[in-house]
């Protein structure tokens, strides 16, 4: 009985609530939203959370090694990377953290995704790729997370 109590509460806490996280400011959240063209060389990276679950939870997110920052519910990160090379995107997940890589071309933007899943004792969370069009129309209904802030490493 005790087991079936602890797992409804987990279950609970990961379909309510709601994980905070720094947030930057309304014109820098406007400017990225306008989706301008990455400086010369350089790929737009849009790492973005609009999960229906796991709204309590906070979640890393790495690109090449380095802290993006830590996702919370509706809220999205910017930032550009070398564009002609291929970058490895990590989330940090229930056991272990989940990759993708991405091979970026210098002038475009790129959207990724992070979803929350179910896990066996928090939440996990994944990474996927999506088309412009989808990612564009997603993160104009979010936030701007601040970004260099990682609770853990990749």
């Amino acid at each position: 009985m005790k087991i079936f109590t602890a797992a409804a509460l987990v279950t609970a806490l990961l379909l309510t609530g709601c994980a905070s996280v720094d947030m930057a400011s309304k014109e820098d959240s406007a400017k990225a939203k306008a989706f301008a063209t990455p400086t010369a060389g350089n790929a737009g990276l849009y790492i973005y959370r609009n999960s229906l679950v796991g709204k309590a939870l906070k979640k890393d997110i790495f690109v090449d090694g380095q802290c993006v920052g830590e996702s919370g519910p509706d809220v999205f990160f910017r930032t550009e990377v070398a564009g002609g090379k291929v970058h490895k995107l990590d989330t940090e997940s229930e056991f272990s953290a989940n990759s993708i890589d991405l091979m970026t071309e210098a002038g475009k933007n790129y959207f990724v995704r992070q979803y929350i899943k179910v896990g066996v004792f928090v939440g996990g969370a994944g990474l996927e790729q999506m088309t412009e069009e989808e990612g564009k129309a997603d993160v104009l209904k979010l936030d701007m997370a601040k970004s260099g802030h990682c609770a853990g490493k990749p």
